[in-house]
């Protein structure tokens, strides 16, 4: 598979949520005290990203 969500523990043992896409990480999350919070991101993400609007700050 091309892209993923991975859900990993920080040092601080928050967990935190990666996307990767082609191994590349694309972005990450803020830490959650818990898995479930985690797992929550990824639901929540995955729901409105479809529906995610464009908006071009560039000067050209």
């Amino acid at each position: 598979m091309a892209h993923k969500f991975e859900i990993h523990k920080d040092k601080k043992g928050e967990y935190r949520v990666r996307f990767k896409y082609n191994a590349e990480v694309v972005f990450a999350t803020e830490g959650y005290s818990s898995k479930s919070g985690a797992k929550r991101s990824i639901e929540a993400i995955k729901k409105h990203v479809p529906d995610a609007e464009i908006e071009d700050n560039s000067d050209d």
